[in-house]
Parts: C-alpha cells; structure tokens; sequence
C-alpha cells in the first residue's frame, strides 16, 4: 500500500468518518463489575439483549441525553455536564456498548440496535422533552431513533460535527469518500496497531493550542473501546445513507460544524445535512476542528443552553 493511501486511511479509521421497538430496564441498583483496573460501580441501564449500558446523571431540569462520537466515552461530555448542570440542567450521558464501563457483547453496533438501546435509557429514566445532544457518529443514532421510535420524548436535537447525512462515495453521492480508504482504514491501521495509530494521528481532532495532557486524556478514553465495536461501528458510520431520514426530522434542530473539521468535513456533511433541514439553525464555528466540544466548550454550553430555552 502507498503511504498516501495509509495516511488516509489511517484518517478514516481514526476519525471514525471522513478521516475515516425495545424494553429497557433500568438496573435500580449499584452494580460492581469487575475489570483489569478494579471493580467498576455505578448505574446501568439493561437492554432488551442483555447489554449493560453505564449512564452518569448529573443536575435537575429540562433533560439532556449527550451522545458520544466513534470510540469515545460518555466521560468526554464532562465539560459539557458539569457546567450545565450547575446552570439548572439535567444531564445524562452513556457508554455506547462496547465503550467505556459498558458490556462489549461483541454485536449489535448496526445504526438499528444502537437506535433501539438509546431507546432503552430514554425509556428506562422515563424522560420527557429531552434534548439529544449527540457528536459525530452519533448523528447517525439519534436520526435512526427518531425514524424508528418517533420523537415523542425529545423536544429537540442537536447535532455537534455530526457525520450525517452520507459520508461514503457513489454513483449518486459523487464528493464522498471513496469506500476503499475506510477499508484500507480498518484493514490497515485498526487491525495492525490501533494505539500507535491513534497516537499518531489524533492531533487535527483539536486545536494547536490543546494541551497534550487533554488530548491524552481522550486518547485514553478512546482505548477503552473493544475492537469489535471500533470495527463494526466504522462501518455502520461509513456506509450508512440517512439522507432520506435526516429530511424526515420533524423537532427543532440545532447544527454545529467547525470548518476545520477533518474528520467530518463541512463540505460533505454539516451542509448537506443543513440543506435537508433548511429550519435548522446552524452554528458554524470559524477554526473549529472535530473536536470542538473540547476547543470551544464554553461557546458550545452557551448555544446548548440557549437553544434547550427556546
């Protein structure tokens, strides 16, 4: 393979994009599970497979559900929950399966039973007038739950550099990216040596002015995602066509791109998504990488907060 070819598909795994009806019970308990760095305790959610799904909830208020992008944990929200919920907000967050404190049953990371086990938390907290706040792959999880279980528990979406509506190249989305490069990604970079890769090539996901400590911090959170789930949900993200559903939302809907964003370009995403939703309001951030939840969290708690008052 040609290092170009590498280098791009080392890109489309990483970035996890263009770099690259269920019953849910709510475990009312606290539940230890054992792990190679000690027990790990705290609430969970069990889906209608069996899965576990840790949660955090921090605040009271008007409820935010925050959705973590390819790979990350609901810990990467924590700049985002914590200032609002000391502002008069509930929020809560999830480890996808696979990820973080949850189960890895090894299947499920179709974009269908993702849908189905956010459906499981919303159902098993009983929220109402949610708002789903979701980050890249997420977008893809949120449009498919509410295509597949309706809206009547959220009020609202916001999408942040979010991977819709279609990243992959074809006959009829001619500027996508070619499906090879995500393959090569997967076979060449996940499949040979994840970690270094992601050492590598993690630094266009900030700022230049991110700390290395902070953006060690999310490589560490992005190596407690199994294999499994790291393949099977790049190609959910990669080769999946919500073009139609995205044009189907039906709440208000806010978007938030970087145009600096190489993971999910603007181009190929935040745009085609706006142009299926010409009522959505759209945040365009100057500078902003993928990232962004991280380089412009105080600007982005602001907007989310404006936008849950409206």
């Amino acid at each position: 393979m040609h290092r170009r070819d590498l280098l791009q598909g080392a890109s489309a795994a990483i970035g996890g994009a263009a770099l690259l009806a269920s019953d849910g019970v709510l475990a009312e308990r606290r539940v230890s599970r054992g792990s190679a760095s000690g027990n790990r305790v705290g609430p969970f959610v069990e889906t209608r497979d069996g899965t576990q799904l840790f949660y955090r909830d921090w605040g009271a208020g008007a409820p935010l559900v925050f959705l973590s992008g390819w790979a990350l944990t609901s810990e990467c929200w924590a700049y985002q929950m914590a200032p609002l919920a000391d502002n008069g907000l509930r929020c809560i967050a999830y480890d996808r399966r696979g990820h973080g404190r949850s189960s890895d049953p090894g299947r499920g990371y179709d974009y269908d039973t993702l849908a189905d086990d956010l459906a499981a938390v919303l159902d098993a907290l009983d929220l109402q007038n949610v708002t789903l706040v979701a980050h890249s792959m997420a977008g893809g999880e949120v449009v498919r739950y509410l295509t597949r279980h309706g809206s009547k528990r959220v009020a609202r979406v916001a999408l942040i550099a979010a991977t819709l509506p279609f990243m992959t190249k074809t006959a009829d989305n001619p500027d996508g990216i070619d499906p090879a490069v995500f393959e090569n990604g997967r076979r060449n970079v996940l499949m040979r040596d994840f970690p270094k890769a992601l050492h590598d090539n993690l630094r266009p996901f900030v700022v230049p002015e991110t700390s290395d400590a902070l953006l060690s911090w999310i490589e560490g959170l992005m190596l407690e995602c199994s294999m499994r789930a790291l393949l099977d949900c790049n190609k959910a993200l990669t080769a999946t066509d919500f073009r139609a559903e995205v044009a189907k939302i039906a709440v208000p809907t806010l978007i938030v791109h970087g145009d600096k964003d190489v993971s999910a370009p603007l181009a190929i995403t935040g745009r085609k998504t706006a142009a299926l939703l010409p009522s959505a309001i759209v945040k365009l951030y100057e500078g902003a990488p993928h990232g962004l939840f991280l380089t412009h969290m105080e600007r982005l708690n602001k907007d989310l907060q404006e936008f849950v008052a409206t």
